[in-house]
């Protein structure tokens, strides 16, 4: 059922989609029909691909540098009042700021290769990770504590064996949401300025009124955001797997 219930949607999509494309009847330049994007697909995997696997790279990066950079800000967060005192107030007044307007002095300080892209999917990943785990890390079990502190346990026992390992639900959702957005800044750096990836192809496509191409290389884009969302959602399952679903309604072995 896991492998059923996704192809049925995606069928229900596209047939949805073919059936507006029957009944408003709009130009192959504005709305393509689901054929003409196969074909275009077929047409241009190659190249596609190539810069997929651009995309797909930026992605992981931002990934694991944002993670990291995220997971370590939180556990200064938490374990220093200094680092809140100081730290804390930056990162809110950080999200004041666009991340999209950032783009283009990325591309000018970074120039228009991979370090631009990866730097601005690691700043739409930071904040999530941050501010999800550092929740987390404060809200560990008094009890938990008060047991660590009777046994004369290390600060940093307590928090890489006990606040950590808690923390690992509210870090689940952070790393979620942090999946889900990255591809969006990949896909933006490459529109201010690149030489490769699915954004550079979508707007050279749409200057050249390549709408079917366009299509393909955005389908391509959600089917690798999609997977690699499902990927780190299995994950993060593996990784908290003490932790069932008790949503109302949920079975766990559907």
């Amino acid at each position: 059922m896991r492998l059923l219930r996704p192809l049925v949607i995606a069928v229900g999509l596209i047939l949805l989609w073919q059936g507006v494309v029957w009944i408003a009847q709009p130009a192959p330049f504005i709305l393509p029909g689901p054929g003409r994007v196969a074909v275009a697909w077929a047409d241009h995997h190659a190249l596609i691909l190539a810069n997929a696997a651009t995309t797909v790279t930026e992605i992981l990066l931002g990934l694991v540098i944002g993670t990291g950079l995220g997971a370590t800000s939180a556990m200064l967060l938490a374990q220093f009042r200094l680092a809140r005192l100081w730290l804390l107030p930056a990162l809110v007044a950080s999200q004041a700021v666009p991340v999209f307007a950032l783009a283009p002095l990325l591309v000018l300080w970074l120039g228009y290769g991979l370090a631009s892209k990866v730097a601005m999917a690691t700043l739409i990943i930071y904040f999530p990770v941050t501010a999800t785990l550092f929740d987390g890390l404060r809200r560990t079990d008094p009890g938990w504590l008060d047991l660590a502190q009777v046994m004369n346990a290390r600060p940093l026992s307590v928090l890489f064996r006990l606040r950590l390992p808690a923390a690992l639900p509210a870090l689940a959702s952070g790393l979620r949401v942090a999946t889900a957005v990255a591809p969006i800044g990949a896909v933006v750096g490459e529109w201010v300025g690149s030489g490769a990836g699915l954004g550079y192809l979508m707007l050279h496509a749409n200057g050249r009124m390549q709408i079917d191409l366009l299509f393909a290389a955005l389908l391509t884009l959600t089917v690798i955001a999609v997977a690699l969302y499902f990927a780190v959602d299995a994950g993060m399952r593996r990784a908290i797997r003490w932790q069932p679903d008790t949503a109302p309604g949920d079975d766990p072995r559907s």
